[in-house]
């Protein structure tokens, strides 16, 4: 079975784990690779939505030709058995010829193996990669990566939550942890992980992680974390209570004026 790996930096191998140098060569190709493998619904994919995401610019028979030879080569490289059409209109890759990590992502996050999934979500989706003359694909990519990335941060919290639910402070922490660094800008997530730090006792900690936050906030996007937030650091720095952790919930990506 070919191995595709998409979270992180993209990386195909063969049945022997051998690198498939020449598929990887040409973007384009691997970028078509790619989506027949992710696309939702899965399955086989009309000819017409290949075109329009990986050729936009040429006219419908040169578009056509193109797509026939990624075909060919990727077939060529990989083995013909791997694309396989469905009447004249569709392609897709044939069943149990691909594994591929963000699929097993998706089905263990879907069983609720979450600590399995967190082993394979390894970065970004396609992290690095980029065609330049393919927006539509380009835009396709950002939503995908934007929802694996939540479904990543959520199952970390989930973990974090389960343990810290047993009193397993330190596998809690490491969840919370893993989980924030997939929503670096949302202080929703610092206020929880703020929250779960002082509860298990290291307020240095908890304030150490807004210190870093606030420098982060104010280099990259100049501005302060929200009142919120900094009221949640006067009341830890003078021992108060903290609220519950569902109370310093937020929406994602919020940043305070």
């Amino acid at each position: 079975m070919i191995e595709l790996r998409t979270l992180g930096a993209v990386d195909l191998r063969g049945t022997a784990g051998q690198a498939l140098a020449a598929v990887l060569a040409q973007p384009k190709r691997m970028a078509l690779f790619v989506y027949l493998a992710l696309a939702r619904p899965r399955g086989f994919q009309r000819r017409d939505t290949l075109l329009a995401l990986f050729w936009p610019e040429m006219n419908h028979e040169h578009a056509r030709a193109s797509l026939r030879k990624a075909v060919h080569v990727i077939r060529r490289g990989l083995g013909g058995w791997v694309i396989i059409p469905q009447g004249d209109e569709e392609l897709g890759l044939a069943e149990g010829s691909v594994w591929c990590d963000a699929v097993d992502f998706e089905r263990a996050i879907g069983e609720r193996r979450l600590a399995e999934a967190l082993d394979l979500y390894r970065g970004d989706l396609l992290a690095g990669f980029f065609i330049s003359d393919a927006p539509d694909f380009e835009h396709w990519v950002d939503g995908e990566r934007a929802r694996l990335r939540e479904q990543a941060a959520a199952a970390a919290w989930a973990l974090a939550e389960q343990e810290a639910a047993a009193q397993h402070a330190s596998a809690a922490m490491t969840w919370a942890r893993r989980a924030m660094s997939s929503t670096s800008a949302d202080e929703g997530a610092l206020r929880r992980l703020m929250a779960l730090l002082y509860r298990a006792g290291d307020r240095a900690a908890a304030l150490h992680a807004y210190h870093e936050f606030a420098t982060r906030l104010a280099q990259e996007y100049g501005v302060r974390p929200s009142a919120e937030t900094r009221q949640l650091v006067d009341r830890m720095k003078v021992s108060g209570d903290v609220p519950a952790e569902s109370e310093t919930r937020a929406p994602p990506n919020r940043r305070g004026p």
